[in-house]
């Protein structure tokens, strides 16, 4: 049995290497290392596969965030909505712009923001929600648009960990996650379903003005060289990632495919012990098939009652099983985003994860032998 891997990105690789190496090889050679060729190339190429009119890449993901915000001209001390169980990043921008971040509990299914606690945070100061895609499927949009129509409120779509997910509305009409809100944020950290060779991220919207604002943001505020309209920032996808990310862009949703069908052998393994919660599709879905588009399974979280969760992990590391625990510590307990505002009995289930997930190996490269192998070693350990 080949090593296994959280995310075997040398598999991946190893897969795709000529075209990969000749569009590296082609950007070496034309020497267009910033905004050359192959960044265009693949911002066209994403907007045609997102179906979005406007993609603006830029230097990562946390980046996409923060200019997303910047974009929309959100001011000091204006409040931002967001999950409570997720990376800090999401939360970090909305501190770094001197805005006030309100972090909300989440559904116990499927990880993401809770709408009940959307509605009940929204206060005058209120300027935006920030839904978080968790773990590879979309939030409720369809209620967090309506919520954001009512109130006046623009959507950040945090799309870091779902691209190529579909979303369904109530009507059956599909959406590509990220595309929803008034503005998406991706990243293209290496280990992301669609990952470069180092940091990456974009910005989506469909509003003409917005993206605009955008392109003046990611290149210092200039739309012209050397004339500085709007105060900016220097984040710049760098054509070698660009040409990475436009080589493996045709293979996404074979990719999310691989995934999605790994996940399905993971639930098959454990559907039927008690110890374990499998991880739950929102969006209508009821099960993994061969149509299934809503999750992409950046990771495969699942949730443990009645054992160790951290003896599990323990267990795993020594059979040399790769683990990861997302996340360990709610941010409202983090010390930077510590507020008196807070109350503890307003985060119950995030309070409650954080003490039972566990995310196995889940990448485009795990086989059959491997997954029995961490199936089996994670029931024997639950049967003593």
């Amino acid at each position: 049995m080949n090593k296994i891997q959280m995310v075997d990105l040398k598999g991946q690789y190893n897969d795709i290497k000529n075209v990969v190496n000749s569009s590296i090889q082609e950007v070496i050679e034309t020497t267009a290392f910033i905004n050359g060729p192959k960044v265009h190339d693949f911002q066209k190429n994403l907007e045609s596969y997102l179906g979005v009119k406007h993609v603006i890449p830029c230097a990562n993901g946390t980046d996409a965030l923060q200019i997303a915000m910047m974009g929309l001209g959100l001011k000091t001390g204006d409040e931002v909505i967001t999950a409570d169980f997720t990376f800090a990043a999401t939360v970090e921008v909305i501190a770094l712009l001197n805005l006030t971040p309100v972090l909300v509990d989440v559904n116990v299914g499927d990880f993401n923001i809770d709408i009940e606690a959307i509605k009940k945070a929204i206060t005058p100061k209120t300027k935006a929600i920030v839904p978080v895609h968790l773990f590879g499927q979309c939030a409720n949009m369809e209620a967090i648009m309506e919520i954001a129509k009512a109130n006046n409120l623009y959507v950040i779509e945090d799309n870091a960990q779902a691209i190529g997910a579909n979303y369904t509305y109530k009507d059956g009409t599909k959406v590509k996650a990220g595309t929803i809100g008034d503005v998406g944020a991706t990243s293209f950290f290496p280990s992301k379903n669609l990952g470069c060779y180092g940091d990456g991220g974009a910005i989506f919207t469909n509003d003409d003005d917005l993206a605009h604002t955008i392109r003046g943001i990611v290149n210092h505020g200039m739309y012209e060289r050397y004339h500085h309209d709007v105060v900016g920032v220097n984040s710049r996808l760098d054509s070698i990632q660009a040409a990475v990310l436009d080589a493996k862009l045709p293979k996404l949703n074979s990719y999310n495919k691989a995934r999605q069908t790994a996940a399905k052998k993971y639930n098959e393994a454990f559907k039927n012990n008690n110890n374990i919660i499998i991880p739950k599709l929102s969006n209508g879905c009821l099960e993994i098939c061969d149509t299934c588009d809503c999750h992409v399974f950046h990771q495969y979280t699942l949730r443990v009652k009645g054992i160790d969760r951290d003896a599990l992990a323990k267990h795993l590391s020594e059979k040399n099983i790769p683990c990861g625990v997302y996340y360990p510590i709610p941010l409202h307990r983090q010390k930077a985003y510590v507020d008196a505002r807070y109350n503890e009995a307003d985060f119950e289930v995030t309070n409650q994860l954080v003490k039972d997930v566990i995310s196995l190996p889940m990448h485009t490269e795990l086989d059959d032998e491997q997954i029995e192998y961490i199936t089996s070693t994670i029931i024997k350990f639950i049967n003593g």
